[in-house]
């Protein structure tokens, strides 16, 4: 276990620091509002740079690797023990599987509409905190087809039925 790499948390918030996806794989934020404080300080001492690429920062003794793409910031977050160059590619496979799923229109407001398509992103690329997949093209693919088993996507349900997915999705994250 010690030689595998293990992601602590991914986050993608808006131009505003407020959450948009985010995916917790650790217990070292063990409440919501440990987790709303760690969001806004990782915002907070991130939104002064230009991240159009990948920059990695020390924060609070975690690796934080982050990219901003239009009103978007990804950030993916590791221990200081662990190697920047991979968190690095966790990283650029999420910001380039989130553009293949919608289509390189990467803004807050897609990403709501197909925030399915997003959180079944993350679970295709960590699991538990481990790495399970950064290929861009497999990971979309993987969920392309997890959408076309499902009721599609949710801008093609009805509001009870996304209502339903919706709930159905949260009911599995917590029984994890």
């Amino acid at each position: 276990m010690e030689a595998c790499p293990s992601i602590k948390n991914i986050l993608l918030l808006d131009s505003e620091g407020k959450r948009v996806a985010v995916k917790y794989y650790t217990d070292d934020w063990p409440t919501l509002a440990a987790k709303l404080a760690n969001e806004k300080s990782v915002f907070t001492k991130t939104m002064k740079t230009n991240a159009r690429s990948e920059e990695i920062a020390m924060l609070d003794n975690y690796i934080v690797v982050y990219k901003f793409v239009q009103d978007l910031h990804f950030f993916v977050t590791a221990g200081d023990d662990e190697n920047e160059l991979i968190i690095a590619t966790v990283l650029q496979g999420f910001v380039d599987a989130v553009g293949l799923l919608l289509r390189n229109e990467v803004d807050k407001r897609m990403a709501l509409e197909n925030l399915d398509l997003i959180l079944l992103c993350l679970d295709e690329i960590v699991d538990g905190g481990i790495i399970l997949e950064t290929d861009a093209s497999v990971i979309a693919g993987k969920v392309a087809s997890h959408g076309l088993e499902g009721a599609g996507s949710l801008s093609e349900q009805t509001i009870s039925q996304a209502l339903a997915t919706a709930r159905e999705h949260l009911a599995r994250s917590l029984l994890k």
